[in-house]
């Protein structure tokens, strides 16, 4: 009798524990505005950050600062970040890092071994490093000059089956603020010319990572009608050769990136660039850098992505209700499984235990 009650709540819970997680998940699928996570608070952002920074190791930054100068081309937007979050920190680098680092910048921050490289910076910034641009004080023009040029070469070369650089043509789309891709972003026109400029750039220093590429490559291939761009010879005709949904997350990238860009600088959002894969990371690096400020860029060094990323979201209640749906929902079912074959278990033993009696003398 008491097994039997107990495989009846057992059931009972896994019904409760099963309706519990289909509504939560019903709930989240008929509402856009309902979801099991949410965006983190600046004051939210800020706080967890600061409890992660506070659980490093003091060797933590002279390790990383040790590490950058030893390679062979060494990134000063990284040392020079490092160097002043540890100030920040109260965190004075031990003297042998300290005198290294200055050597180093000594060496690599003359004017005869950047004389030639400042002048790539103003005739080719992208032939020019983000590093060459800290040391020559370079300022970093982003122009959507030839874009339209760009996009019109490429349908020709397209339909004369040539080869066509899909990156490029896609990204020119966007900086020429089409009206179709700008409505689709839900962000403001300028923010996405800039932003675009900003990608194009990087795209030219090798900045991008294979997932971006990919995504901006789908867009071009997705969202353009090749046979009437050609003919296009306006911003308006170009925005009708386009599908708006296609090109819709490479929009909200760039105008996340002119987010970062505005918090920070454009060194520092270049550099940042090279570790968004998609719209919703470049919108989480975006909420974190606004909380965050120019130091941004030290923090993820020494966190990582990972964390850095994490402290930008919150579960909602919602969520948790989810979580705990599926975690009874689990629970209930192993317990009635394992009740299941105790019950079978002892039956069988029963069993043989009867026929051991019947066969004996």
């Amino acid at each position: 009798m008491f097994r039997r009650w107990t495989r009846y709540a057992l059931t009972l819970a896994l019904a409760a524990s099963l309706a519990l997680t289909a509504l939560s998940a019903a709930r989240i699928a008929l509402d856009p505005t309902l979801a099991p996570l949410r965006d983190a608070t600046a004051a939210e952002i800020t706080a967890t950050i600061d409890r992660e920074l506070a659980r490093l190791s003091p060797d933590t930054i002279p390790g990383r600062i040790t590490s950058q100068l030893a390679a062979p081309r060494r990134d000063w937007v990284v040392l020079q970040a490092l160097h002043d979050l540890a100030a920040d920190l109260g965190q004075p680098l031990p003297p042998e890092v300290k005198a290294a680092y200055d050597a180093a910048w000594a060496e690599d921050s003359g004017f005869w071994a950047n004389a030639a490289n400042c002048a790539a910076c103003t005739l080719d910034p992208a032939a020019c490093t983000l590093s060459n641009f800290l040391m020559c004080q370079a300022p970093i023009m982003l122009t959507p000059i030839g874009d339209l040029a760009t996009i019109i070469k490429g349908a020709i070369d397209y339909l004369a089956g040539g080869e066509v650089d899909r990156i490029a043509i896609a990204l020119s789309i966007v900086g020429l603020g089409a009206t179709a891709t700008v409505v689709a972003s839900g962000g403001s026109s300028a923010a996405a010319k800039l932003g675009a400029s900003g990608i194009k750039l990087a795209r030219g220093m090798g900045r991008l990572s294979p997932r971006l590429t990919d995504l901006i490559t789908r867009a071009a291939a997705d969202g353009v009608d090749w046979i009437a761009l050609r003919r296009a010879r306006s911003l308006d005709e170009v925005a009708l050769t386009l599908r708006a949904d296609a090109f819709a997350p490479l929009v909200s990238v760039a105008a996340d990136l002119d987010r970062i860009r505005r918090a920070t600088d454009t060194t520092t959002a270049l550099h940042l660039l090279s570790r968004i894969d998609d719209a919703a990371e470049a919108r989480r690096l975006a909420n974190a850098t606004e909380a965050l400020g120019p130091r941004i860029l030290a923090k993820a060094e020494v966190l990582g992505k990972a964390r850095l990323l994490r402290a930008t979201v919150r579960v909602t209640g919602l969520g948790y209700a989810l979580v705990g749906g599926m975690v009874t929902l689990l629970l209930s079912a192993a317990i009635l499984l394992g009740n299941a074959l105790q019950t079978r278990l002892f039956a069988a033993l029963r069993r043989a235990a009867a026929r051991g009696e019947e066969q004996s003398p």
